[in-house]
This record gives C-alpha cells, sequence and structure tokens, in this order.
C-alpha cells in the first residue's frame, strides 16, 4: 500500500503545482483554496499515509487497508473537485455544499480507518 499512496501522492503533487503555477501566471488566486487542498489533503495525507503503511504497518495489505486507501482517495478527489467547481464559479454554494461536506467526512474517515489500522497492528506485536 506504501507505494501506491506515495504514487498517488505525487498525482496530486503535480496536480496542485500546475494549478499553483497557472495562478500565479494569470495573476487570478481564485483557487487557492483548491490549491491549498490538493497540497494538504492530496498530496500531503496521502505522502503521510504512504509513510505509515512503510515504516509502521509492515506495509499492510489487508482488506482494511485496501478500504482505507480507496475511502481517502474517493473522497479527496470529490472534495478538490468540488471546490475547484466552487471556486471557478461553476456552481453556487448551495449546489456543491452537500457534496462537499459529505467528501469531508469520507476524507475524516479515511483517517479514522488509518488510526483503526493502528491499533490492530499495535495489538499484534
Amino acid at each position: 500500500m506504501d507505494r501506491k499512496f506515495i504514487l498517488t501522492a505525487f498525482g496530486y503533487a503535480i496536480l496542485g503545482l500546475i494549478l499553483g503555477i497557472f495562478m500565479a501566471a494569470t495573476k487570478d488566486k481564485g483557487q487557492y483554496v483548491t490549491h491549498a487542498h490538493i497540497m494538504l489533503v492530496g498530496f500531503l495525507l496521502s505522502f503521510v499515509y504512504g509513510l505509515c503503511h512503510r515504516l509502521w504497518l509492515n506495509n499492510s495489505t489487508s482488506t482494511l487497508a485496501r478500504v482505507q486507501f480507496y475511502v481517502h482517495q474517493l473522497g479527496a478527489a470529490v472534495l478538490l473537485l468540488g471546490l475547484f467547481l466552487f471556486y471557478g464559479k461553476f456552481v453556487t454554494l448551495e449546489t456543491i455544499d452537500p457534496v462537499l461536506a459529505s467528501a469531508s467526512v469520507t476524507v475524516l474517515i479515511g483517517v479514522m480507518l488509518m488510526n483503526i489500522e493502528f491499533v490492530i497492528s499495535s495489538k499484534r506485536k
């Protein structure tokens, strides 16, 4: 799982950096919230998860580890797309707010699943 998380993290980093460079080139900072979330929720959190799997979870490929990976990626992708649509003024807050709320809760569930993985892993040792 470490490799999947790290590769995904670098994908988010590339996307976030492209958006940041575009904002700088156009002098339009309208997507700064989206950029920050791509870099933090997408890149940093995925990278940290990859390190956790590598350093402490013995690169677990359990069902829980796979579910946690996909829950995080689904929540992050929907959250980031929703933020892009909102801050790009493609949709109204009333339209996208329930989507953003659901995606945020999905990311939270991903964090909670990682916590559960650590608890289970520590009980095995």
